[in-house]
């Protein structure tokens, strides 16, 4: 892993390799989705079953309520207790965020407001191949369920047939029962179309790998999506103090997601950036995925000494990170300096995975940079907002003849007719 300083000549250039990652991804993926979109759409299930056989070995696609129940009486009953913990604050945490519609009376009678309402029905992407998240059903179901959405359906990738049984279980405590085993971009076709047996939905959420990614991306506009979100990220900002084997263990949090993560520790003392680095190489022997976590260091992953705090947030907010870690001894003082990051953890008894799994705030956040202007999932991810508008006649002629006059100035004579003529 590189230990850099921004003294050093080529330190730009080096910054910026880093923030480059996904760049290069191939057209072909792109054209390779599609055509897999393009055949779910115009074939419907028999397209379906035959991709899902393809990648996944198997063409029973739908999950029996019964196989919910069975998973679910064989799980760990201490893992259910923290599933349980998990979902009650997760929804706590987002009943806050709930909005109600409004309605107010203006001088002349009128009245304005807004309707809040819940979309109707929602697709969920769960990942189900390489790794198994039963807290990403959670997070992307419990929002959506706050807001008060009537059918949620999830989408698993299942190899030869078999989905895990914590997603399941996940599913279980969300009540969710419709459940697809079918996955990549197949599933988010059929969600964005509809089949004679997977439901078109209003909206998918979820992450995926590259072709779901893209898939939700070609999909856009004719469904709605939470957001493109790439490789997963964490930047550490760091005064010196604190246990340095802590700092590494929350950068290999996220170097075992994949080859592409990120993890950046920039910090204003060099001592602790090359104890930092110790306790990398250290742990790393002790992890299962530790050819994903040393791939990813080595060609995404950095220390940076930097000469002060000022100029590592300046950094920071440069890179606009998914997670950023205020690993300092005064973080509350640091916090107004910060303008852009997906989630924010506070001290060094705060590390990225209690957002991940327990703390409440969703871990569905932007990735790349698009922190900059996007937010994390939300309940407000679940709604619409219908603007409602009741002039009474007084009103009218009071406010008509403005727009007459702001509607000529556009040359929209028919607009202008439309007020005048009731003047």
């Amino acid at each position: 892993m590189k230990i850099l300083t921004t003294k050093d000549t080529g330190f730009q250039a080096a910054f910026a390799q880093i923030r480059s990652r996904g760049a290069d991804q191939s057209a072909d993926v792109e054209a390779k989705v599609r055509d897999i979109i393009g055949k779910v759409r115009s074939h419907g299930d028999e397209a379906l079953l035959e991709l899902t056989e393809k990648f996944d070995g198997h063409k029973k696609i739908t999950v029996h309520p019964d196989a919910i129940g069975e998973a679910v009486a064989n799980i760990d009953q201490q893992l259910m207790s923290s599933l349980k913990l998990a979902r009650q604050r997760i929804e706590d945490f987002h009943r806050k965020q709930l909005q109600n519609s409004w309605f107010a009376t203006g001088s002349s009678g009128e009245i304005l407001g807004q309707i809040v309402r819940p979309l109707e029905r929602v697709g969920l992407y769960v990942p189900g191949g390489k790794a198994v998240y039963p807290s990403s059903v959670l997070m992307n179901a419990l929002p959506a369920i706050v807001a008060g959405v009537q059918e949620l359906i999830i989408v698993s990738p299942a190899p030869r047939g078999d989905i895990n049984p914590l997603i399941l279980a996940a599913a279980q405590l969300c009540g969710i029962s419709k459940i697809f085993k079918i996955g990549g971009a197949q599933a988010i076709a059929a969600l964005a179309y509809g089949t004679q047996t997977v439901p078109r939905v209003d909206k998918i959420v979820g992450p995926g790998n590259i072709y779901v990614a893209t898939a939700k991306k070609l999909v856009y506009g004719d469904v709605d999506i939470d957001m493109i979100a790439g490789p997963s990220e964490i930047l550490i900002i760091s005064d010196g103090t604190g246990n340095p084997a802590w700092a590494a263990a929350d950068m290999l949090s996220q170097a075992e997601h994949d080859e592409l993560a990120s993890s950046i520790l920039i910090t204003t003392d060099a001592s602790f950036a090359a104890q930092v680095s110790e306790q990398v190489r250290a742990q790393l022997k002790q992890l299962p995925k530790k050819h994903i976590a040393e791939k990813s260091l080595a060609q995404y992953g950095a220390l940076i000494v930097t000469g002060n705090l000022a100029e590592a947030v300046r950094l920071a907010n440069e890179v606009a990170p998914e997670h950023l870690e205020l690993f300092v001894d005064r973080p509350w003082d640091l916090l107004p300096q910060i303008k852009h990051a997906g989630a924010i953890f506070m001290g060094h008894h705060t590390p990225e995975p209690v957002g991940d799994y327990i703390a409440g705030p969703n871990h569905v956040l932007p990735t790349g940079g698009t922190a900059r202007f996007y937010s994390p999932l939300s309940v407000d991810d679940f709604i619409k907002k219908t603007s409602l508008i009741s002039f009474t006649r007084l009103a009218l002629d009071r406010l008509g003849p403005d727009v007459v006059r702001l509607a000529e100035a556009e040359e929209l004579d028919a607009h202008a007719r439309s007020v005048g003529i009731r003047l």
